[in-house]
């Protein structure tokens, strides 16, 4: 990957900063061109960011998009006495983000009082369970499909916790039977739990 490491690496950073408080002047006095030209410069470093607050991919492509276009509005605010482009771009994306984590973390908080007011249980907990049920029903479905010694295989090392030579131990099996059982069990499984989506 160039500009990776070593001075190489210290130098595209350089240019591209210098490039950034350039372009974001030239947006501040209205210059399309010039936008088009940062928004490809700092889209990734802006949505990077906001990723690692807001965690969601959906959420994080919003609030992305909503920071680019507050740099659009705002780019005249920009004292490029006080820092870099970069970093400014930066801290407006991290304080939106944060924002919107906030938020939405004040939207569940409500929606549980009001649900606790009601003297009902939330609906999401309402539907977790009923899910999970049917998760579980499906789960057990599937594995009522596999013989009895994949099904054995299986329930001793993912719900009893036993690694493949703990289950060989306790079957009194070859190691590579039990892995090849598993394996097996593991594929028609996977096939079986392909309809839950």
């Amino acid at each position: 990957m160039p500009g990776v490491g070593g001075r190489a690496g210290c130098g595209r950073r350089r240019r591209d900063g210098v490039e950034a408080d350039e372009l974001l002047l030239l947006v501040a006095a209205g210059d399309e061109k010039a936008f088009e030209d940062l928004y490809a410069l700092v889209s990734g470093p802006v949505f990077g960011l906001v990723r690692r607050v807001v965690r969601d991919p959906a959420q994080s492509e919003e609030v992305s998009q909503e920071v680019l276009l507050e740099l659009w509005r705002s780019a005249p605010k920009f004292d490029p006495g006080r820092g870099s482009a970069l970093s400014w771009i930066l801290t407006l994306a991290h304080r939106r983000a944060v924002d919107r984590v906030r938020s939405a973390r004040a939207a569940g908080e409500r929606e549980q009082r009001e649900a606790l007011r009601a003297g009902e249980p939330a609906f999401d907990q309402v539907a977790e369970t009923v899910e999970a049920g049917l998760e579980r029903e499906w789960v057990r479905r599937c594995l009522d499909r596999l013989t009895a010694l994949q099904r054995q295989s299986v329930t001793l090392a993912y719900y009893d916790g036993y690694t493949y030579r703990e289950v060989a131990e306790r079957l009194k099996l070859p190691l590579g039977t039990v892995k090849t059982r598993m394996r097996d069990g593991l594929t028609r499984l996977r096939d079986c739990l392909g309809g839950v989506a």
